[in-house]
């Protein structure tokens, strides 16, 4: 265990975050699998608009890779064109 009260605090931050980044992470998760799964071109529009504002700000908050948003966002616009 932790001896001094700053390693103890950090303790606690980390284990807040950790559990932040996987709630977003996991709704991250979950608005890419409904996107893949509409059928629907305008539905599927606008679901890309807000899953890509979501990677976006996950890879800005380093919750997700830089290059993972990337990728995502390239195959999400590639299937939602090919409607």
């Amino acid at each position: 265990m932790a001896n001094h009260s700053s390693a103890i605090k950090r303790i606690r931050q980390t284990a807040t975050r950790r559990l932040q980044n996987r709630y977003y992470a996991k709704t991250m998760r979950n608005a890419v699998r409904k996107l893949r799964a509409s059928k629907e071109k305008e539905e599927a529009k606008d679901l890309l608009i807000k899953v890509t504002s979501m990677l976006d700000k996950l890879a800005k908050k380093n919750v997700i890779h830089k290059n993972k948003a990337a990728n995502l966002k390239s195959k999400l616009s590639r299937h939602v064109n090919g409607l």
